[in-house]
């Protein structure tokens, strides 16, 4: 178990390379302080730079929120070059789970609103527990989402969808945010099936999964010759690997692989 600044991002390590990412701000409600904004930068820097990680599970430890945005609280006493000052550290923390190499799964089993439904759209794969609820309410603050909201939430769902929620502010339960398609699966146990389907990905080659994150995500604003170069590429890295080698003896021997890896 890993402590960053002040304990309000925990990480947990789980057997066969899964690391739990626990937001513990619980008597906030997990909301993003510029503390925890930087705990969060720091737990994507010890991720990042860890080969061992196969893939990551983001949860909560509050019962009824997964994490409500902005510490508004905090910021009412700002003066507008407070604001100015913190916002490049808060870019680091909405960026620290986007930009990790391996997959990404939030865990949401309680609000998500505004940054918190933004952490959750940096997660490659949104799991909803019964209690889960969505929001991007900025609008009716006076201000617009800042942790990549207006960028993320369009590319997950489209246009038309991500202005409905984003300019009228409100608030979607689970089942709505899967027929939108911004959760990917609607369960009784979120972090449970959450990290169920780490290990299931965390049984594969590691290099070969790093990769096919790498083709997607960089293909995603390329058009599709460009793409397919980008694929190309990460397949050669891929296939001339150790694990590559692994993979296809484990299978000729009837065997589960022992993947090489990163080192």
């Amino acid at each position: 178990m890993t402590a960053s600044p002040a304990h309000l991002v925990r990480i947990d390590r789980h057997d066969d390379g899964v690391a739990e990412v626990v937001l513990n701000r619980p008597e906030a409600m997990n909301a993003v302080s510029t503390a925890m904004a930087n705990a969060l930068t720091a737990v994507g820097d010890e991720l990042r730079a860890d080969t061992g990680v196969r893939a990551v599970v983001v949860t909560s430890s509050h019962e009824k929120a997964f994490c409500v945005g902005a510490d508004l609280k905090e910021r009412n006493g700002f003066s507008d070059e407070d604001l100015r000052a913190q916002r490049p550290g808060n870019r680091l923390a909405y960026r620290a789970l986007y930009d990790l190499p391996v997959p990404t799964i939030a865990a949401v089993d309680g609000h998500a609103l505004g940054g918190g439904c933004e952490l959750a759209l940096a997660c490659d794969l949104i799991v909803a527990g019964p209690k889960a609820s969505f929001a991007l309410p900025e609008v009716s603050v006076g201000v617009i989402p800042g942790g990549g909201g207006t960028q993320l939430l369009t590319r997950r769902i489209g246009w038309s969808r991500a202005a409905d929620l984003i300019f009228t502010a409100r608030r979607i339960d689970g089942s709505e945010a899967a027929r939108l398609g911004l959760v990917d699966r609607t369960v009784e146990d979120a972090k449970g099936e959450a990290l169920a389907l780490a290990r299931t990905i965390a049984q594969h080659s590691p290099v070969g999964v790093r990769n096919a994150k790498a083709a997607m995500r960089g293909g995603l604003d390329m058009d599709l010759d460009e793409g397919l170069d980008l694929e190309d590429e990460r397949w050669h890295d891929t296939a001339f690997s150790a694990d590559r080698a692994e993979g296809v003896r484990a299978f000729a021997e009837k065997r589960r692989p022992e993947w090489p890896g990163l080192g």
